[in-house]
């Protein structure tokens, strides 16, 4: 682009306006910043790689170049960030975060401290403040974990728990239910 005026400044700074109406300020350390004709898209380009961008509707999208990752802020307060190795995070105003990993798994942190992890093949895991878990797995089994017990409940209704002191007990469809010991030993069962 033809150069319209420029101005040289006793601290080093330079600034050319150009005929199609942007402004480039050269800066001594290297830096330098390019406002567009509209006066409201602005491009910093920093002397150690970095490029802060400002558009029109105040998105502000920010690449550090040694991290080789993009923060982009919206205006309506959402912030993403994608990072080299193709994970990215969304920022939400209202403290929520969600997160999807390079593989594709989703995971979800919600501001009252709840988790959900969405895996690729289908898996859901939720996580309770209390830390209790719930897993619910495609092939339709469903597990709870407790600092109490684990049960996993299979889709035909059967529920198996195992309890911290190694018992475990399992309740079948028909009203059946098995108990053993630590040791795997049948200490009852009620065959019907």
């Amino acid at each position: 682009e033809e150069i319209q005026r420029e101005t040289a400044y006793p601290d080093g700074k330079v600034k050319k306006v150009l005929k199609n109406g942007c402004h480039l300020i050269f800066f001594p350390n290297g830096t330098w910043k390019k406002v567009g004709s509209d006066g409201k898209t602005v491009t910093i380009t920093f002397f150690n790689g970095d490029v802060k961008q400002i558009m029109p509707d105040q998105t502000v999208i920010y690449y550090y170049a040694d991290a080789k990752t993009t923060h982009t802020t919206y205006s309506d307060g959402l912030e993403v960030l994608q990072f080299s190795n193709g994970q990215i995070e969304k920022h939400y105003p209202d403290g929520k975060k969600e997160i999807t990993f390079p593989d594709q798994t989703i995971k979800n942190l919600f501001t009252d401290g709840q988790e959900e992890s969405i895996f690729p093949d289908g898996t859901i895991v939720r996580v309770q403040r209390d830390g209790s878990k719930t897993i619910e797995f495609n092939n339709g089994q469903r597990e709870l974990h407790t600092p109490q017990f684990k049960r996993r409940e299979y889709p035909d209704g059967t529920v198996k728990t195992v309890y911290t002191n190694g018992q475990q007990e399992t309740k079948y469809v028909s009203g059946r239910v098995r108990v053993k010991d630590k040791d795997g030993n049948i200490i009852m069962d009620t065959k019907l």
